[in-house]
């Protein structure tokens, strides 16, 4: 597998997590524009997209192959986790 071959198929696992990432803290904000957001929007995506991206090498690791539901769900849970970590519900404004 040559260099490029190697970047298409990194894109393609990391490409769910991306787009989660992206989507997550576009719609925190587009649906409670009332709640004081504490950190960049590209920071926010950036962290909520690693931990999505965390989560499915934890299910390729587990299960030995890419593509499996419990992987994804996996990656949804921890990058709804990160989210709500990042909007810091424990503190009042």
């Amino acid at each position: 597998m040559g260099p490029i071959d190697l970047l298409v198929h990194l894109a393609g696992f990391a490409a769910p997590a991306l787009a989660l990432g992206l989507a997550l803290p576009l719609a925190s904000r587009l649906l409670v524009p009332q709640r004081r957001i504490v950190t960049a929007f590209w920071l926010q995506a950036s962290l909520v997209a690693g931990a999505g991206v965390a989560a499915l090498a934890v299910g390729l690791w587990w299960f030995g192959r890419d593509g499996k539901m419990a992987t994804y769900g996996l990656m949804l849970v921890a990058a709804a986790t990160a989210q709500w970590a990042l909007t810091r519900p424990w503190r009042r404004s």
